[in-house]
């Protein structure tokens, strides 16, 4: 499985995503530059954390108008798997790949720890190695990821399960219904604050994030390679 990961001016997630892919889960993948216009030549596209331009006006409202972006929409609506994960999800959200919007931390101060998941639906592409209901760390780093929806659009991401993480025990940025992961109706676009690719080893405090993206890989082995 071949992976791009996305380099916005700003991006600052970019090396830890690349390492997890190759050195981690040892599987092909490349950096690809916003101004891309094509990604025909990957199977999984990976949205890095970090400040992309500065995030002047608000997280990803700039990065969204890149254009690599549209290429990043062709690639969503073939039903690739896109993990868009801290600025990343911001971006996904400006873009409307995703619902809702994110706020300052309630705190108004950026927090860099670890923190608890629940694994809220383990039947997804990203989810499937993880257990139901599965109590993982994660850190985050972020000062906007306060995650807000309308009451009809939280409605519909609890009905369709598109929660795929909630907060456990202690939620860090007061995110609406401890939010901290969601799917598109698709299934196929997730965006998360905390950082999977952070924790892919032991030595780097958990390798929970592991999981995820051993998920990634495993639907697209199920779906793509035919065996005799």
């Amino acid at each position: 499985m071949k992976f791009a990961v996305i380099v916005f001016p700003g991006s600052n997630c970019d090396v830890d995503m690349y390492h997890a892919i190759k050195d981690e889960l040892g599987e092909e993948v490349e950096y690809v530059w916003h101004d891309a216009d094509g990604l025909d030549e990957f199977d999984g596209i990976l949205l890095p954390g970090g400040f992309s331009y500065g995030d002047y006006l608000r997280s990803g409202a700039i990065a969204r108008f890149s254009s690599v972006m549209k290429a990043i929409q062709k690639a969503a609506e073939e039903g690739k798997p896109i993990l868009g994960v801290c600025n990343g999800f911001q971006i996904l959200l400006e873009a409307g790949l995703l619902p809702g919007a994110m706020r300052r931390n309630n705190s108004l101060k950026f927090i860099c720890r670890p923190v608890s998941l629940r694994v809220e639906n383990n039947e997804t592409m990203f989810t499937s190695v993880y257990k139901q209901g599965e109590i993982i760390t994660i850190p985050i780093a972020h000062g906007e990821g306060n995650y807000y929806c309308d009451e009809a659009t939280l409605h519909q991401l609890i009905e369709n399960r598109q929660i795929v993480f909630r907060y456990h025990g202690d939620n860090p940025n007061g995110s609406l219904d401890n939010i901290a992961g969601i799917i598109n109706e698709k299934g196929n676009v997730l965006g998360m604050m905390p950082h999977p690719e952070r924790a892919v080893d032991q030595l780097l405090g958990s390798a929970d994030g592991l999981k995820m993206f051993q998920s990634i890989v495993k639907y697209w082995r199920e779906t793509h390679v035919v065996t005799a």
